[in-house]
């Protein structure tokens, strides 16, 4: 009885690379908890990564992980978190400023730049395409992907790298901000937002839902529920609805896919040289689309006389709203009475919409719906 009960604990299969994902998983937890890197998203992940690695079970087919991972192959958290993160976002800062889109769309030069790097490392075209989207620092968006172009085996690499890239944005955006602006450029005031009316914030998502998904119809699933999210919000007429989609929904959704993607980095599964390609090409598209973003925004700081403080520019990848606050935290470093959150947030509110439109991109050239 006593050695069936001794071969029943996990010490027995348990490997050196599952101490390693262990270690590792306790790395993300500190970082979570004592240094406050995204918690609502590390913790989870963390979590998972550390249960799949003492009980692998827990993800197999019929564990209990395994059934939050097919809500995640079947593209149903991704865009619950979008109808969330809709709901919770103020797209008053892109209306008051359009050319804020330009920024955004800038951004994502650093997901088709991974794109061809992928390729040249050899993954086929699919693959590359799910890989690259981690340019745009959108767990969601490259869940969705993944799973869309039937890429679930680097489903968990590319989830976690790149959620972890949207949670180290403070530390990875700065110095590539500081390399390609001026302490002058970084200095620069820009003038107050226009005010919004509430019938342009109304008219919004309606518009954005109806142009971009009839040039895009694979866009749907993710714009549309942002939009639906946003209309919510700023209807004003489903009070309720705004507050369950920002609030509880958005919280459950992020416990089941947070806690799914880190049950797939188990050390069999996350420990090979793609994981570590997946990782660099990421991190490569991520400062990439921050380079792009805030050399855009040095053009446009040139082309309206100084107007546009080139920091925004940065805010173009989805990381919502940590870019904007990172884009505001190096500006008041230069100048503390520099006020660019509210600025920041058009090209981060674009950034987020661009990515899903360069996910729809990917999906349409290879006739995915």
């Amino acid at each position: 009885m006593l050695e069936n009960l001794a071969g029943q604990t996990a010490f027995v299969n348990l490997s050196w690379g599952n101490i390693l994902m262990i270690f590792i998983a306790l790395v993300f937890l500190y970082l979570a908890i004592a240094k406050g890197y995204e918690p609502l998203l590390l913790v989870p992940i963390s979590f998972g990564m550390l249960l799949v690695n003492i009980y692998p079970d827990i993800m197999k087919e019929g564990g209990l992980l395994h059934f939050f991972f097919l809500l995640d192959e079947w593209s149903i958290l991704p865009c619950l978190i979008f109808l969330g993160v809709g709901a919770m976002t103020d797209f008053g800062p892109l209306i008051a400023n359009p050319i804020s889109f330009i920024m955004g769309a800038a951004a994502q030069f650093g997901i088709f730049g991974a794109y061809f790097f992928a390729i040249l490392l050899g993954f086929n075209d699919k693959a590359a395409a799910a890989i690259a989207i981690i340019g745009g620092a959108d767990g969601p968006t490259s869940i969705f992907l993944a799973g869309k172009l039937g890429q679930t085996e680097y489903m968990g690499p590319i989830a976690v790298a790149a959620y972890s890239y949207m949670s180290l944005v403070p530390i990875i955006q700065p110095p590539i901000m500081k390399l390609f602006t001026t302490e002058k450029e970084r200095k620069i005031k820009m003038e107050q937002l226009r005010p919004v009316s509430k019938l342009e914030k109304i008219f919004f998502p309606i518009v954005v839902t109806i142009v971009v998904t009839l040039i895009l119809p694979t866009t749907a699933p993710l714009v549309g529920m942002l939009m639906l999210g946003n209309l919510f919000r700023e209807s004003g007429v489903v009070k309720q609805l705004q507050e369950t989609a920002s609030n509880a929904l958005m919280y459950i959704v992020v416990i089941l896919l947070g806690t799914s993607v880190g049950a797939t980095t188990s050390a069999e599964a996350f420990l090979k040289i793609d994981t570590l390609k997946i990782v660099g090409l990421g991190l490569i598209a991520f400062a990439v689309a921050t380079a792009a973003g805030v050399l855009f925004g040095k053009l446009l700081c040139h082309l309206t006389g100084g107007k546009i403080n080139p920091l925004i520019g940065s805010a173009g990848v989805s990381a919502v709203p940590m870019a904007a606050r990172v884009s505001q935290k190096v500006g008041s470093e230069a100048d503390p009475s520099n006020f660019l959150l509210m600025h920041a947030m058009g090209p981060n509110v674009a950034g987020v919409i661009g990515t899903a439109v360069a996910a729809g991109v990917f999906m349409a050239i290879f006739g995915v719906k």
